[in-house]
C-alpha cells in the first residue's frame, strides 16, 4: 500500500482488509510529530475507527526543554491535540518503566562494552512493536499503525518490507528487526509519499502540529551527551584508560571509552601530527586504539540477533553464499556482498571493503535483485579487517 486513496483490488480496503473501512479497527501510534498525526488523520478521513495512542517513554520535565524529541512533555499534549481536532479516541499509556528496562539500560550496557548502540531500533523490536503491538490486538484492533517512512507490500509469500518511496526519508535500516508476525499486523500509510506530501496532508488537515520540526537525535538524551545518560545509569562507566596508535606507542589518556565510537576523529584530545581515527574500543582493557584512516576499511562482519525475511532460510542463504546489499549505517547506501559463514556464525562480505564498520551497530540486508527489499539483518558482533594488523 502507497496511498491511502488509490483504489484497492479484491475487494480489500486500503489497509488490506476485506470490509469497509467504518468496520476496521486501528490504533494510530501518535508520538506527537507530525508524520504519526497525518497518519491518524488520513485514516479517519477514509472512515476508519481510529483508537490514537500515545506512549509515554520517560520523564516528562526532561524533555520538555529538549526540541526534536518525542513520546514525552509537550508532544504527548501536541497528539492529544491531534487526537480532539480530527474526532477520534486518545490515550497515555506509561511505558517509562519498560522503555528503561528495554532500551536504556540496553544503551548504557552496549557503550560500556565498547561497542555502539542504536536504541531507535531497540524501541521499536520491543516497546513499539511487542508491548504496543499486543495492546492493539488486546483492543480488538484490526492492526497496528505508525508513521514511519517504510513500505509493506504484499508479496508471493506474504508480506513483505520495502525501503520509502522517497529514499531521502527511509526509515528500513532501523526497522529490520521487524518480524513476519509483526509485518502481518503493522501498516505504515506514508510510505509511498514524499515528506513534502505530508506536511501538505497536515495543513489541509488544520493540524496543529503542521509545522512541527521533525524528531532529533535520541530521544532520551535532553543534553545531547550521550556519555551523561550512560554516566547516570552505569556510576564508575568514566573510568580512564590509554589512548593507543596500532602501533603500540601510548598517545594519551582518556575519561573513559563511551565518550568514543568507531571512526571518531575529532575530540581524542592527542596532537600526532596526522590524521588519527578510533579504530578498535578494547572495554576489557579500557584501551582506545587508534590509527590512520585505510585502517578503518572493513572486509567483512558477523551478525547475532537475526531477523530473515527473504525467501527460503538464513542458513540457505549463507550457505549457497548469496548475494545481496549490506547498509552498515543508516546514513550509508547499501553495498554489494554476499552472505557466507565464519566460525558458525552468519558472516557478510563486501565486494569493495566498507568503512568505519562499528560492533552494536545494525547490518541491514536487501535484495540484490530487487533494491528496496528489506531481506532482514542483525547486529554487528565482529568485524573481519581489510588489514589485518586489526584484530577482528
Amino acid at each position: 500500500m502507497t496511498d491511502l486513496k488509490t483504489a484497492s483490488r479484491g475487494g480489500l480496503n486500503s489497509l488490506g482488509f476485506a470490509k469497509p473501512p467504518s468496520e476496521t479497527r486501528v490504533v494510530a501510534a501518535m508520538s506527537g510529530g507530525v508524520d504519526s498525526s497525518v497518519v491518524a488523520a488520513m485514516l479517519a478521513d477514509e472512515g476508519y475507527e481510529v483508537i490514537g495512542i500515545t506512549l509515554q517513554l520517560y520523564d516528562h520535565g526532561a524533555a520538555i526543554e529538549k526540541k526534536g524529541a518525542c513520546c514525552a512533555g509537550q508532544d504527548i499534549h501536541d497528539a492529544r491535540n491531534v487526537a480532539d481536532r480530527i474526532g477520534i479516541p486518545h490515550y497515555v499509556l506509561d511505558y517509562e518503566s519498560r522503555f528503561k528496562e528495554q532500551v536504556m539500560e540496553d544503551f548504557a550496557d552496549t557503550y560500556m562494552s565498547g561497542s555502539t548502540p542504536i536504541p531507535c531500533i531497540r524501541c521499536n523490536q520491543t516497546v513499539k512493536f511487542s508491548d504496543l503491538l499486543a495492546t492493539a490486538k488486546e483492543l480488538g484492533a484490526d492492526c497496528l499503525a505508525t508513521g514511519h517512512y517504510i513500505q509493506r507490500t504484499e508479496g508471493d509469500s506474504g508480506p513483505e518490507l520495502h525501503r520509502a518511496a522517497d529514499h531521502s526519508r527511509d526509515q528500513s535500516y532501523f526497522l529490520f528487526a521487524t518480524t513476519r508476525e509483526q509485518l502481518d499486523y503493522i501498516r505504515f500509510p506514508l510510505g509511498g509519499l514524499p515528506k513534502t506530501d505530508v506536511r501538505e496532508l497536515a495543513e489541509k488537515y488544520n493540524l496543529p502540529v503542521a509545522a512541527k520540526p521533525d524528531s532529533q537525535d535520541i530521544c532520551f538524551v535532553p543534553s545531547g551527551s550521550y556519555a551523561d545518560v550512560v554516566k547516570k545509569l552505569r556510576p564508575g562507566a568514566g573510568r580512564g584508560g590509554e589512548i593507543v596508535h596500532l602501533d603500540g606507542r601510548v598517545l594519551g589518556e582518556h575519561n573513559g571509552v563511551i565518550h568514543y565510537t568507531i571512526g571518531q576523529r575529532r575530540g581524542l584530545g592527542i596532537a600526532t601530527g596526522e590524521p588519527l581515527f578510533v579504530v578498535k574500543i578494547d572495554a576489557a582493557t579500557r584501551r582506545v586504539i587508534v590509527g590512520p584512516r585505510e585502517a578503518l576499511l572493513t572486509a567483512g562482519l558477523t551478525m547475532e540477533e537475526l531477523n530473515w525475511l527473504g525467501d527460503g532460510s538464513l542458513e540457505a542463504a549463507c550457505d549457497e553464499g548469496r548475494a545481496v546489499l549490506a547498509r552498515v549505517r543508516s546514513t550509508r547506501e547499501p553495498l554489494p556482498a554476499t552472505l557466507g559463514w565464519l566460525e558458525n556464525q552468519p558472516a557478510v562480505y563486501f565486494s569493495i571493503p566498507e568503512e568505519g564498520v562499528a560492533k552494536g551497530q545494525a547490518c541491514v540486508l536487501y535484495e540484490s535483485s530487487h533494491e528496496t527489499r528489506v531481506m532482514g539483518g542483525g547486529f554487528i558482533s565482529s568485524t573481519i579487517p581489510a588489514d589485518e594488523r586489526i584484530s577482528a
